[in-house]
């Protein structure tokens, strides 16, 4: 090898590499009294025009008796990309280990990497710059994949990985993964996937099992040595964190003491779910992604991915997989409507053709409930969103209308602040701006169909409401106090070239104001603000009613009226309290009062009046009947520690599911409203950049299941914001020109 090295650096007119003749030198000594060897190439060592020889040599590999070959790369030192895919692809079936910990590499080497098909055994990358992780191609020969500390991937293209037969271990701890059903979904394509982490224990540098959290047998949980080359875990910057996602919390219960930088879980009793062969003395939790933090990640995962040994250096055992089946089944809808397993759509669809029930049905259906409702038009609507939403990980996700178009024909800038859909008429939607513009738009074909500027002085857009009876008419309330009513039948599609007089109904002001809501005979109005009282409005006057004063301790962010009773109202107030009134007693004392313990962001009736949905500061969200304000349900959600978290909920699907958002969060959470039950998290992230969005808004579309629309914000301090439409039924492959998750955060804790 050394001599045809030569000859090519002769062939090339470049000067041999010390360093890479010393390589040879002992490549030859090793084959000479071994028969064969093993070859570390160092790029370290090396320039761009060091590869091309180097290429040649390895071109003729199986000449030689080479057993296997590692690349390995540690230095920040970039070489010409396309020469070391080529370096690898000559190398071929000796090529054993690749260790790159180039910060350079992103999306264009894996995109070339990905068309050539390279055997390596096991790659390990460091820092890629991605945040879609996309490895599409063949690897057929790929057993163990290392992308720990590849801190900018924040998720999955829908086929990454698709290409690995027998990829059997994978680690990618300290990333910024964090959305269970994405990840689950491209996981489980893995069929030879056994050992997997996110999180690592302190010890381990392999995803093996950990053999120092036992003190007896430690020999036989040991697993087989890979070969592998993997990161030196002892020379990074440990980001220690805990494991919120363990299967054991009653131990993690009794820890009374978390460190931020360093969390360490001890017990000193058996591990049924280890055989209780051995003693469980400490696991020391490193590197989390964030997906690690959901309450139940261990067991989702399990679930999920049912071939799975080891995860998180822990075993998994029978015993594991069975306490996981039941924290599942508690906690999580895999399809909704209580459905238990995946079906085509055209099986659903043939069904209903040919009148059939389906082989499978919910538990929750008893045995006396009739055929025929189980044959009916809503079943079979069911059965057919399951069929869908169950078919793909990844929702579609697009903006309401081409706002951006009108501000370039215009010459404007649109910033939505509030948005509600039409109560009639179900391509329509209304939404005010941070600067006082209301639009109505055709949220279906992308069309402005209504434009009102502002009336000069810039004011927010904070509360917005349709009349039922009367649909074309709008009740917008801005933050400096205005109230108008508008009929958007006299409206003009676009701003105005003249002095255009709108006909719009003035009411008397209401400072600091931040909601308002109609009741169900559109013949009252209600308003709130960052005051403790609440102002009553007679709509066909313009006239303020009443005013009543010091209804809470603290500001009331949101008074709604029943859907279906024009007397009975809600408030919700940051004195962390929320109360149920009846205009036919003057308000003075309320019909009962429920409290939070966080300061309350808003409260909504459901379709039916039957209960009341109540969203606190931080992800507290709980279910009341609305009749005596007993609390129904409490949503299990992750609190994030932030004070300033504001978190804001509705119904979707009439009354069956909620969805629930929050300012500092770019997740939308979507519940079973009866059973509590986690059914989906949807992620928004902006389509161009992939930077994460922040949720400030959200309505479920009253006509549509399984549809909702979410206003975001780019940055958690940005006011370019954005309404979203989320289609939980298709997906994004269903659509060509998709701007993927372009989302926006929320920057205002009032108002709904």
């Amino acid at each position: 090898m050394e001599t045809r090295y030569l000859d090519s650096c002769k062939g090339h007119q470049i000067q041999p590499n010390a360093e890479v003749v010393s390589w040879f030198s002992k490549a030859k000594t090793e084959m000479t009294s071994c028969g064969g060897c093993h070859i570390v190439i160092s790029l370290d060592h090396l320039q761009d025009t060091d590869l091309l020889p180097l290429i040649d040599v390895f071109m003729e590999i199986h000449s030689f008796d080479v057993d296997t070959i590692d690349v390995v790369h540690n230095s920040p030192h970039l070489l010409n990309l396309e020469n070391l895919i080529d370096l690898m692809h000559a190398i071929g079936d000796k090529l054993h280990a690749v260790n790159l910990q180039d910060s350079s590499l992103g999306e264009e080497f894996l995109s070339n990497l990905s068309k050539r098909e390279v055997c390596c055994k096991v790659f390990s990358f460091w820092s890629l710059q991605i945040q879609k992780l996309n490895i599409f191609g063949r690897f057929t020969q790929l057993h163990t994949l290392n992308l720990d500390f590849c801190t900018s991937v924040t998720g999955f293209h829908k086929d990454c990985f698709s290409g690995m037969p027998n990829l059997m271990r994978l680690s990618m701890c300290e990333t910024r993964v964090a959305n269970l059903w994405t990840t689950t979904a491209v996981l489980s394509k893995l069929p030879s996937l056994v050992e997997l982490r996110f999180q690592k224990c302190l010890c381990c540098h392999d995803t093996g099992p950990c053999a120092s959290l036992y003190s007896e047998k430690a020999n036989l949980l040991v697993g087989e040595e890979t070969g592998s080359v993997l990161p030196n875990y002892s020379s990074c910057k440990a980001v220690q964190s805990v494991s919120h996602g363990s299967a054991m919390h009653k131990v993690l219960d009794e820890v009374e003491e978390i460190n931020e930088k360093e969390s360490v879980f001890m017990c000193a009793q058996k591990q049924k779910s280890w055989n209780g062969s051995a003693t469980f003395k400490k696991y020391v939790s490193h590197h989390c992604s964030p997906i690690c933090y959901e309450k139940y990640y261990r067991e989702y995962m399990i679930v999920c991915l049912p071939h799975l040994e080891v995860l998180d250096n822990l075993p998994v055992q029978e015993a594991d997989k069975e306490v996981a089946k039941n924290v599942f089944s508690s906690h999580y809808e895999n399809l909704p409507y209580g459905r238990q397993h995946k079906e085509s759509v055209i099986a659903v669809l043939h069904q209903r053709e040919m009148g059939k029930v389906s082989f499978y049905h919910p538990k929750s259906i008893k045995l006396k409930h009739s055929v025929s409702s189980r044959t009916g038009q809503h079943f079979f609507s069911r059965s057919l969103s399951a069929a869908k939403l169950g078919s793909s990980a990844w929702p579609l996700i697009q903006p309401v209308s081409k706002i951006g178009r009108l501000c370039k024909e215009e010459g404007i800038q649109l910033r939505p602040r509030q948005f509600e859909y039409n109560p009639s008429d179900p391509s329509l939607m209304a939404f005010g701006t941070l600067g006082g513009e209301i639009i109505i738009t055709n949220h279906e074909g992308g069309k402005i169909v209504g434009y009102v500027p502002s009336t000069g002085v810039e004011n927010s857009i904070l509360g917005l409401c349709w009349l039922k009876k009367y649909p074309s008419k709008l009740i917008a309330g801005s933050d400096n106090g205005s109230l108008k009513l508008f009929d958007i039948n006299c409206i003009p599609p676009k701003v105005p070239d003249f002095s255009f007089s709108y006909d719009a109904v003035t009411f008397a002001d209401f400072e600091q104001l931040t909601s308002v809501h109609v009741n169900s005979m559109d013949d009252r109005l209600l308003v709130s603000g960052y005051t403790r009282n609440i102002a009553l409005y007679d709509i066909g006057t313009g006239q303020r009613m009443e005013l009543f004063r010091d209804l809470h301790r603290e500001p009331i962010n949101v008074a709604k009226f029943a859907n279906h009773s024009p007397f009975l109202f809600a408030t919700s107030s940051f004195d962390r309290d929320v109360k149920m009134w009846d205009l036919r007693e003057t308000p003075v004392r309320p019909c009962y009062t429920v409290s939070s313990s966080r300061e309350n962001v808003m409260v909504c009736f459901s379709p039916d009046d039957h209960y009341l949905l109540v969203s606190a500061v931080d992800n507290e969200v709980k279910q009341l009947l609305a009749g005596d304000g007993r609390i129904q349900m409490k949503f299990e959600i992750a609190s994030t520690g932030s004070a300033h978290n504001y978190t804001r909920s509705y119904y979707m699907n009439g009354r069956d599911y909620v969805i629930s958002g929050s300012c500092d969060e770019h997740v939308v959470r979507i519940c079973c409203a009866q059973t509590g039950r986690r059914l989906r998290d949807v992620f928004l992230e902006d389509g161009n950049t992939g930077n994460s969005m922040y949720v400030q808004s959200l309505r479920g579309d009253p006509f549509r299941d399984f549809h909702l629309s979410v206003l975001a914000a780019l940055t958690r301090s940005s006011s370019k914001c954005e309404i979203m439409k989320v289609n939980l039924l298709a997906s994004i492959d269903q659509v060509k020109d998709h701007p993927y998750n372009q989302s926006v955060r929320p920057s205002y804790s009032l108002g709904g």
